[in-house]
């Protein structure tokens, strides 16, 4: 397996930051700020990476010729060629990253089994690995990811905010978010330290979601890795058993040569989508309320091994170094 470690340095060549620049939008957002106060020491209680494998997003486009019902622009994205072990390879090279950064900031980070063997944690149940979530990402859009948790932890918890789950499938991680988050509540004030949850996921395709779509040339999709904005965030949990919380609120990313995309829309969905779309346009021309049915794209991105856990990896460190200092800052 090939060792991450040294990514940050290795990659100056092969990717270039692409995060939105705080002039643009603040990167991230603090509640609680004022629990972080003063806490030096911690025990990083999870820390997970998720990475999309499906999105489904689409908007609307109203108006069009004449009164035109409108119709629905929709990409389908799916990620191909990951495997498990380069998904446990980049969270283990994340963690590491995050624990060093953390030490670097003048932390000093709790070993592993000084948490998960306290008498606290015996009611957190920890999550099948990989963990598996139908998520629900900005409105009209949703996505399938799947989480994993760094080697060095022995189990893979979530507290209430690391997901936003779509259906009913995730009511049951819902309840042991709940359990996870008082066990972990209850340590930190039976330990006097602080707690650190962290939780990311990785897209794919940075495509833009709705509200952000440009409808003059389409579905802009591009194969840049990024740190998604509102699903990821590190929640500090203080020894009082309050919460700081920051979350990142611009995509945290890497542009390389990481995954390949291609247009898999077949010539026959092409087609009909076209035939419809005119046909609905001449209706309404002639006054007659067909609606216009839009388009629809599939996209698929194959994973270039070696690159992609590289670039995914790098991402990581950027989000880890923005966090951090952010919580630093509070302290």
């Amino acid at each position: 397996m090939k060792i991450l470690l040294p990514v940050v340095a290795a990659l100056a060549m092969l990717a270039c930051p692409v995060a939105a620049t705080a002039a643009d939008k603040d990167p991230v957002k603090i509640s609680g700020a004022s629990a972080a106060k003063g806490v030096t020491t911690v025990a990083v209680g999870a820390f997970n990476v998720g990475f999309i494998f499906e999105s489904i997003d689409q908007t609307k486009k109203t108006g069009g010729l004449m009164g035109a019902f409108g119709g629905t622009t929709k990409a389908q994205s799916e990620l191909v060629g990951v495997t498990p072990e380069m998904m446990q390879a980049i969270t283990d090279a994340a963690y590491a990253d995050f624990v060093s950064q953390l030490s670097a900031q003048g932390y000093s980070v709790q070993p592993a089994a000084d948490l998960f063997g306290h008498a606290a944690m015996a009611r957190a149940k920890s999550q099948k690995v990989p963990l598996d979530i139908n998520i629900a990402l900005e409105k009209g859009s949703k996505g399938k990811a799947t989480y994993f948790k760094p080697s060095a932890l022995p189990s893979l918890l979530m507290i209430p905010g690391d997901f936003t789950g779509s259906g009913m499938s995730s009511m049951g991680l819902n309840m042991s978010a709940g359990q996870a988050s008082m066990a972990l509540s209850n340590y930190a004030r039976q330990a006097g330290v602080g707690v650190i949850d962290v939780v990311y996921l990785i897209d794919f395709s940075e495509q833009k979601r709705p509200g952000f779509f440009s409808f003059g040339g389409g579905i802009n999709v591009n194969s840049g890795l990024s740190v998604a904005p509102d699903f990821s965030r590190m929640t500090l949990i203080a020894p009082n058993g309050k919460q700081s919380v920051i979350t990142v609120k611009a995509p945290v990313g890497v542009e390389g040569d990481f995954i390949e995309k291609s247009d898999a829309s077949t010539g026959t969905e092409k087609t009909v989508q076209s035939a419809a779309n005119v046909a609905g346009g001449f209706a309404a021309a002639a006054g007659i309320g067909l609606p216009r049915f839009g388009k629809t794209r599939k996209f698929e991105f194959a994973a270039k091994p070696g690159n992609y856990e590289e670039g995914a990896a790098k991402a990581a460190s950027l989000a880890n170094a923005l966090l951090i200092g952010r919580l630093g800052a509070l302290r």
